[in-house]
């Protein structure tokens, strides 16, 4: 994917929106797996995104400071008998980002540098 000038990737943007309409439902965190399920699910995808894709567009929306992550804690977790997950959620500045990329507006070259492959 190439990332047209100022603009989000389409990935980056349905993760921000996932996580917007996440937030909005009263689910202010979101872990790796379920924001692909989300994106099947709202883009009416066969198959879920690859978790390549997904997890290296988290880091870089982390990075950028349009989300921010913390790991579960482990005692939720070993009740429910699986791993630790990082769970994700979006800052108000990628609220904003999304709000600019939805009116087609260019990014800030902060954000655009944040985003850069790294």
């Amino acid at each position: 994917m190439r990332r047209r000038a100022g603009q989000l990737l389409a990935i980056e943007e349905d993760i921000l929106d996932v996580a917007l309409t996440a937030k909005a439902d009263g689910s202010a965190n979101f872990h790796g797996f379920a924001v692909a399920k989300l994106i099947q699910t709202n883009r009416g995808a066969r198959r879920l995104t690859s978790h390549g894709t997904l997890y290296k567009a988290l880091g870089r929306l982390e990075r950028a400071g349009l989300l921010s992550s913390e790991w579960e804690d482990a005692h939720t977790a070993a009740a429910e008998g699986r791993p630790r997950r990082r769970l994700y959620h979006v800052t108000d500045m990628g609220e904003r980002t999304l709000a600019m990329a939805r009116e087609q507006q260019p990014l800030p070259d902060p954000i655009l540098r944040r985003l850069a492959p790294g």
